[in-house]
């Protein structure tokens, strides 16, 4: 069995920066087995499995160590090959559908994709022993939203600047963010640990972002923002928060393409 393969940068309009992200376009459903080995030979954070439906496609995202329930940046280089590539006329709206994310859609907005996801909350909480040893007293808040921890750093430069203990990490997900400075285009800045699924450290997250569109529309009063993960490869987001569901915006750019031969399978 032949598999077409891609591997885009996503939440970026240049290659080399961004996410990357492996896509592939099934035409028959492959065991699980088989897809978590071929995003283990990728050894990106996510590889994106789409296959055809009637009026969409299901998706899944492996890590190289487990399946996931969310994943932004996939998703956004899924749209993207299947627009780019022709499989897809580029003003119809896509549809995925997910088992523990239910349906998700993109629409290409001008030279941006918009992907259309479901809001997270959180909840104030005291952070575990391990963590509050990585951060001791330098963060303002720590809440838990639906499957990891987000810390507020006093200043977007300690984000940047935090360097991170992947013991002291290896059993939370961890977000870190702070708002942006005064003089620079965005309004929050983060980075996200997720060692735990077996990516020590995401460079762009879209799942995060759900999170953190409700916890900074909290704190700054607004709904619309620009962001940017500080990851030593970087990315931009525009992020909207639209009641229970965030709207995520972005680029991505194809780098590599193929096939994955699995006949011996």
């Amino acid at each position: 069995m032949d598999i077409r393969f891609f591997q885009v940068d996503a939440f970026t309009n240049k290659p080399f920066s961004g996410n990357p992200a492996g896509v592939c376009l099934l035409e028959t459903p492959l065991p699980d087995e088989t897809m978590l080995a071929i995003a283990a030979e990728n050894n990106l954070a996510e590889t994106a499995f789409l296959l055809k439906q009637a009026d969409g496609y299901s998706l899944r995202w492996f890590t190289p160590k487990l399946e996931i329930a969310l994943c932004g940046h996939a998703t956004l280089a899924s749209a993207h090959v299947l627009w780019s590539n022709g499989l897809e006329p580029k003003d119809t709206p896509l549809r995925f559908y997910t088992v523990r994310s239910g349906l998700l859609t993109a629409t290409g907005k001008d030279h941006l994709i918009e992907l259309d996801f479901p809001a997270r909350t959180y909840e104030d909480v005291v952070l575990p022993t391990a963590l509050r040893q990585l951060f001791q007293d330098n963060y303002n808040y720590a809440v838990y939203s639906h499957d990891r921890y987000i810390v507020e750093l006093p200043v977007a430069g300690a984000v940047a600047q935090f360097v991170p203990d992947f013991h002291l990490l290896e059993s939370y997900p961890v977000v870190i963010t702070a708002p942006g400075d005064s003089d620079s285009p965005y309004d929050f800045v983060s980075r996200y640990f997720a060692v735990p699924l077996g990516v020590n450290e995401d460079p762009v997250t879209g799942s995060a972002h759900c999170c953190l569109a409700r916890y900074w529309a909290d704190k700054l009063g607004k709904t619309t923002f620009n962001a940017y993960q500080a990851s030593a490869r970087g990315g931009e987001l525009e992020v909207e928060l639209k009641g229970d569901r965030v709207l995520l915006r972005g680029e991505a750019v194809t780098v590599i393409s193929g096939t994955f031969h699995v006949n011996h399978l």
